[in-house]
């Protein structure tokens, strides 16, 4: 009886974890705000399937668009890098974010002249 009971928990909390994962898909278009310096920006965060593998851009209000590096989701965690030009600087930004639903949330974060920044990044998947 007790191990019946241990498998019909433990079957019944795999069968959880799979729907979570599920719920965390960050395939879509995302509206992204971030404050920077004081300043609200907006970007556009698009991740697609390519094959079994993710990709994707990101388009700052700039317009200018930076591809995804090494997009990838684990446990709900979806992470990701992009290059971007600024005036004559070469910046690498790491994303992490934590999916859920319609919603992400997470952090940026990119080296500047030797120190590390960071900040607060949220997003909204378009319909």
């Amino acid at each position: 009886m007790k191990a019946t009971l241990s498998a019909v928990l433990v079957l019944g909390l795999c069968g959880y974890a799979g729907a979570k994962d599920e719920k965390a898909d960050p395939v879509g278009t995302w509206k992204c705000e971030y404050d920077i310096g004081g300043q609200k920006r907006e970007s556009t965060l698009v991740i697609k399937k390519d094959g079994d593998k993710l990709a994707g851009t990101m388009t700052y209000a700039d317009k200018q668009e930076a591809k995804l590096k090494d997009v990838a989701v684990k446990g709900g965690d979806l992470t990701f890098s992009a290059e971007r030009e600024l005036k004559e600087m070469k910046l690498t930004i790491h994303y992490k974010f934590k999916v859920e639903g319609d919603k992400l949330e997470g952090k940026g974060e990119v080296n500047v002249g030797g120190e590390k920044r960071e900040f607060d990044i949220t997003g909204k998947r378009e319909k």
